[in-house]
């Protein structure tokens, strides 16, 4: 059966809420107010038709309709998919859509290096908010992008001293040489602006923005948590990696393209377990040759074998618990949802903000039933506005799309994956050790 998507809207002018539909296949055709009892047996994910039964419950690839349920339980929850013509903003930090959240991928894996130094994040900011200003038309965006490098450089000047003091032991030579790079940077950007050059802005702002991330990188000495032990016998990224994916279509699409590239950035310091167990199958050469299995609008998804619903290891498939770092923790959460955990209103480092976002699939009612299957999100939707959508926390997102996200737009269900590799990052990658004991299912998450 077709299913489909619900997203709960208020009547400006009575004050009820209604509900808009668009098609999906994914989510059941009605949104129960009462909580549904938590299911804790295994119930695995299909990339196949939804309505599929496994053990007599529904099983599909990207099973959002519990989200729907869960948030409905509430109205304080079901609040985060109302957006009120006319209404005020809610603050970002109730969880909230945010006023002027961060889209761009490469922005958001710098805002989640785990760092804490100020000066370098003033200079990273104010760099990054020039995106906003060349919004407006003309030339008159030149002053406020003129003020924002000008006080980047002051910036830098003034706080050298205090930003080398954060590299870590053994990155110094490379912290130093970012910042060369970033000064040098910095004042060709003023040159260009100087010429009114506004095409030039934005790569120079990017080509900077680079150089800040290399020296923020540089600042992060080692793996900042242990991950909890009883995940030890899966593969873990204790850092990041870079991969690339090859499609190829299966016909050729508008101005006979036949295909693409993507770049992705793996984030294994806040997705450590769920970036790993991606890592791991990459350089196995799993995704090679394999089809998308969904390619909707919503999403684009692949990873489902065609002798199963996941990646099998030792006779079983493998597992990967749900995970997902909260701002201001200093740890995931594992095993439950932050609406199953009660954080529902807090952000994840690792939001669903950038068209390309990268998440684990998993079952409708089993949080941790992931294993091969990924998805890519394309934005924008009605249900997953940025700063405020129905994915944010329930699903474990790992990664990004850093090049060629807009070969999302053009996929199709059929179209292959010629290989998907490591390019950086694979000394990264923790594989586990013998005779590990197995992830159980009573495990207690991590606090």
């Amino acid at each position: 059966h077709r299913s489909i998507f619900h997203r709960y809207n208020r009547d400006a002018t009575q004050g009820s809420r209604s509900i808009s539909t668009m098609q999906a296949r994914t989510l059941s055709s009605s949104v129960h107010v009462k909580a549904a009892p938590r299911v804790s047996r295994r119930v695995v994910c299909s990339a196949g038709a939804s309505g599929a039964k496994k053990n007599g419950t529904v099983s599909s690839p990207l099973c959002t309709s519990d989200v729907l349920k869960k948030l409905a339980v509430s109205s304080l929850a079901a609040a985060t998919l109302l957006t009120s013509l006319g209404a005020s903003p809610l603050p970002a930090s109730a969880g909230m859509l945010s006023a002027d959240p961060v889209k761009n991928a490469n922005a958001l894996l710098r805002y989640a290096l785990p760092i804490d130094n100020k000066p370098i994040r003033r200079i990273q900011k104010e760099l990054e908010q020039i995106s906003e200003d060349l919004r407006v038309p003309g030339s008159k965006s030149l002053g406020p992008v003129s003020k924002r490098v000008r006080f980047a450089s002051s910036t830098l000047d003034k706080e050298e001293k205090s930003i080398r003091a954060s590299f870590a032991p053994g990155s110094v030579k490379d912290g130093d040489a970012a910042i060369a790079k970033l000064r040098n940077g910095l004042s060709e950007f003023r040159t260009l602006i100087d010429n009114e050059d506004k095409q030039e802005v934005p790569i120079k702002q990017q080509e900077v923005l680079s150089y800040v991330g290399d020296v923020e990188q540089a600042m992060v000495g080692g793996f900042p948590f242990e991950v909890p032990s009883e995940y030890a016998n899966l593969p873990q990224l204790k850092g990041r990696a870079s991969l690339e994916m090859k499609i190829t279509f299966k016909d050729p699409r508008e101005d006979n393209a036949t295909g693409g590239l993507f770049k992705i950035v793996v984030d294994g310091y806040n997705a450590p377990v769920s970036a790993g167990d991606f890592v791991d199958l990459a350089n196995k050469g799993f995704y090679n040759g394999m089809e998308i299995q969904r390619a909707d609008g919503f999403v684009v998804q692949t990873g489902k074998p065609s002798n199963g619903e996941g990646y099998v290891e030792n006779g079983e498939v493998r597992r990967i618990p749900f995970e997902v770092m909260v701002e201001g923790d200093k740890v995931p959460v594992y095993e439950e949802t932050l609406e199953d955990n009660g954080r529902y209103n807090e952000q994840p480092v690792l939001p669903f903000n950038a068209f390309g976002t990268l998440a684990m699939a998993r079952s409708e009612f089993e949080t941790n039933s992931a294993s091969s299957q990924i998805f890519f999100l394309l934005k924008e939707s009605e249900l997953t506005p940025t700063g405020s959508n129905l994915l944010d926390g329930r699903y474990a997102v790992f990664g990004y799309i850093t090049e060629g996200s807009e070969l999302l737009k053009e996929m199709q269900v059929g179209d292959k994956i010629e290989y998907c590799k490591v390019v950086s990052g694979l000394e990264n990658l923790v594989v586990p050790k013998k005779g590990a004991p197995p992830v159980s299912d009573g495990a207690t998450p991590a606090e």
